[in-house]
Protein backbone atom coordinates (compact mmCIF):
# COMPACT_ATOMS: atom_id res chain seq x y z
CA UNK A 1 0.00 0.00 0.00
CA UNK A 2 1.70 3.34 -1.33
CA UNK A 3 2.18 5.99 2.03
CA UNK A 4 0.20 8.77 0.39
CA UNK A 5 -2.97 6.57 0.40
CA UNK A 6 -3.08 5.77 4.36
CA UNK A 7 -5.21 8.65 5.98
CA UNK A 8 -4.04 9.97 8.75
CA UNK A 9 -6.19 11.25 12.14
CA UNK A 10 -4.86 13.40 14.62
CA UNK A 11 -6.38 13.03 17.74
CA UNK A 12 -6.10 14.79 21.50
CA UNK A 13 -5.82 11.49 23.79
CA UNK A 14 -7.47 12.13 27.43
CA UNK A 15 -8.29 10.11 30.55
CA UNK A 16 -11.52 9.49 31.95
CA UNK A 17 -11.60 7.82 34.78
CA UNK A 18 -9.05 4.96 34.01
CA UNK A 19 -10.25 5.27 30.14
CA UNK A 20 -8.08 6.87 27.17
CA UNK A 21 -10.27 8.68 25.20
CA UNK A 22 -9.56 10.67 22.27
CA UNK A 23 -11.03 13.56 20.09
CA UNK A 24 -10.13 14.72 16.76
CA UNK A 25 -7.64 18.04 17.02
CA UNK A 26 -9.78 19.86 14.46
CA UNK A 27 -12.50 20.28 17.10
CA UNK A 28 -10.20 21.40 19.54
CA UNK A 29 -9.22 25.09 20.54
CA UNK A 30 -6.67 24.65 23.92
CA UNK A 31 -6.42 22.72 27.00
CA UNK A 32 -6.20 25.02 30.12
CA UNK A 33 -5.35 24.15 34.00
CA UNK A 34 -8.21 23.15 35.37
CA UNK A 35 -9.87 26.53 37.54
CA UNK A 36 -12.61 26.94 39.85
CA UNK A 37 -15.84 26.26 38.01
CA UNK A 38 -18.99 29.03 38.64
CA UNK A 39 -22.16 26.44 39.29
CA UNK A 40 -24.91 27.38 36.94
CA UNK A 41 -28.81 26.84 38.96
CA UNK A 42 -31.12 24.40 37.24
CA UNK A 43 -28.38 23.38 35.18
CA UNK A 44 -28.26 19.24 34.65
CA UNK A 45 -25.61 17.67 37.00
CA UNK A 46 -23.32 16.90 33.90
CA UNK A 47 -23.22 20.87 33.43
CA UNK A 48 -20.89 21.59 35.83
CA UNK A 49 -21.13 25.72 35.20
CA UNK A 50 -18.93 28.09 33.56
CA UNK A 51 -15.62 29.49 33.42
CA UNK A 52 -14.11 33.23 32.27
CA UNK A 53 -11.76 32.31 30.27
CA UNK A 54 -10.03 35.99 28.61
CA UNK A 55 -13.18 37.96 29.15
CA UNK A 56 -15.20 34.89 27.41
CA UNK A 57 -17.95 32.87 29.55
CA UNK A 58 -17.39 29.30 28.56
CA UNK A 59 -20.15 26.45 29.95
CA UNK A 60 -17.88 23.33 31.65
CA UNK A 61 -19.35 19.69 31.29
CA UNK A 62 -18.29 17.31 33.23
CA UNK A 63 -17.84 13.79 30.98
CA UNK A 64 -17.69 11.54 33.49
CA UNK A 65 -21.05 12.72 34.57
CA UNK A 66 -22.01 12.69 31.04
CA UNK A 67 -21.57 9.18 30.30
CA UNK A 68 -22.28 7.65 33.98
CA UNK A 69 -18.81 7.11 35.22
CA UNK A 70 -17.16 6.96 38.58
CA UNK A 71 -16.73 10.75 39.18
CA UNK A 72 -13.35 12.10 41.71
CA UNK A 73 -12.26 14.90 42.66
CA UNK A 74 -10.01 17.09 40.35
CA UNK A 75 -6.21 17.05 41.16
CA UNK A 76 -3.42 18.48 39.62
CA UNK A 77 -3.16 17.02 36.54
CA UNK A 78 -7.42 17.96 36.10
CA UNK A 79 -7.57 20.24 32.64
CA UNK A 80 -10.06 21.57 30.77
CA UNK A 81 -10.44 20.77 27.14
CA UNK A 82 -12.05 23.59 25.07
CA UNK A 83 -13.55 22.79 21.81
CA UNK A 84 -15.57 24.43 19.09
CA UNK A 85 -19.43 23.24 18.85
CA UNK A 86 -22.26 24.78 16.98
CA UNK A 87 -26.08 25.08 18.28
CA UNK A 88 -28.28 26.41 15.61
CA UNK A 89 -25.45 26.85 13.00
CA UNK A 90 -23.83 29.49 15.51
CA UNK A 91 -20.16 28.17 16.52
CA UNK A 92 -19.36 29.03 20.30
CA UNK A 93 -16.61 27.30 22.70
CA UNK A 94 -17.16 24.72 24.95
CA UNK A 95 -15.34 23.21 28.06
CA UNK A 96 -14.70 19.52 28.82
CA UNK A 97 -13.77 18.10 31.85
CA UNK A 98 -10.70 15.64 31.87
CA UNK A 99 -8.93 14.12 34.23
CA UNK A 100 -5.56 14.57 32.32
CA UNK A 101 -4.17 15.12 28.77
CA UNK A 102 -2.13 12.54 27.50
CA UNK A 103 -0.59 13.60 24.19
CA UNK A 104 -1.78 14.58 20.33
CA UNK A 105 -1.26 11.33 18.19
CA UNK A 106 -1.62 10.75 14.76
CA UNK A 107 -3.18 7.65 13.64
CA UNK A 108 -3.80 5.63 10.26
CA UNK A 109 -7.55 5.59 10.00
CA UNK A 110 -6.96 2.01 8.82
CA UNK A 111 -6.02 0.85 12.31
CA UNK A 112 -9.77 2.64 13.74
CA UNK A 113 -11.69 -0.43 14.65
CA UNK A 114 -15.37 -0.17 15.13
CA UNK A 115 -16.53 -0.27 19.13
CA UNK A 116 -17.94 -3.83 20.43
CA UNK A 117 -21.76 -4.59 20.43
CA UNK A 118 -21.59 -4.98 24.21
CA UNK A 119 -19.86 -4.41 26.99
CA UNK A 120 -19.85 -0.08 26.32
CA UNK A 121 -20.62 2.37 29.21
CA UNK A 122 -20.81 4.95 26.49
CA UNK A 123 -23.89 4.95 23.95
CA UNK A 124 -22.29 3.85 20.88
CA UNK A 125 -23.59 6.83 18.89
CA UNK A 126 -20.83 8.98 20.87
CA UNK A 127 -18.18 6.47 19.52
CA UNK A 128 -16.53 6.71 16.05
CA UNK A 129 -13.88 3.49 16.83
CA UNK A 130 -11.56 2.08 19.10
CA UNK A 131 -7.68 2.09 18.13
CA UNK A 132 -4.65 0.43 19.72
CA UNK A 133 -1.60 3.21 20.22
CA UNK A 134 1.35 2.20 21.96
CA UNK A 135 -0.44 -0.62 24.12
CA UNK A 136 -3.35 2.02 24.96
CA UNK A 137 -6.47 1.23 23.73
CA UNK A 138 -7.91 4.89 22.76
CA UNK A 139 -11.45 5.31 22.76
CA UNK A 140 -12.15 8.01 19.69
CA UNK A 141 -15.26 10.09 20.48
CA UNK A 142 -17.42 12.25 17.94
CA UNK A 143 -18.02 15.92 19.44
CA UNK A 144 -20.40 16.34 16.79
CA UNK A 145 -22.81 13.57 17.78
CA UNK A 146 -22.27 14.16 21.68
CA UNK A 147 -22.51 17.40 21.06
CA UNK A 148 -25.16 17.75 18.31
CA UNK A 149 -28.06 20.44 18.08
CA UNK A 150 -30.11 17.93 19.30
CA UNK A 151 -28.17 16.92 22.93
CA UNK A 152 -26.46 20.93 23.00
CA UNK A 153 -30.02 22.29 23.02
CA UNK A 154 -30.68 20.01 26.06
CA UNK A 155 -28.05 22.01 27.68
CA UNK A 156 -29.06 25.25 26.79
CA UNK A 157 -32.72 23.90 28.16
CA UNK A 158 -30.90 23.03 31.17
CA UNK A 159 -32.37 19.63 30.62
CA UNK A 160 -31.14 15.78 30.38
CA UNK A 161 -30.20 14.81 26.89
CA UNK A 162 -31.61 11.55 27.84
CA UNK A 163 -34.99 12.99 29.47
CA UNK A 164 -38.10 11.95 27.88
CA UNK A 165 -41.77 13.18 29.09
CA UNK A 166 -44.03 9.83 30.18
CA UNK A 167 -47.50 11.27 30.43
CA UNK A 168 -49.13 9.72 33.65
CA UNK A 169 -52.14 7.75 33.34
CA UNK A 170 -55.07 7.82 35.64
CA UNK A 171 -56.58 4.62 34.40
CA UNK A 172 -59.50 5.28 32.67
Amino acid sequence: MEEASIKKLQVLSFFLDQDCFGAEISAIQEVIEYRPITRVPRSPDFMLGVINLRGQVIPVVDLRLYFSLNVSEPTVNTCIIIIDVKLSGESFALGLLADSVKEVVELDTSDIKPPPKLGNVIDNKFILGMVEYNKLLIILLSLARIFSDDELQHIADGSEPSETVIEESDGT
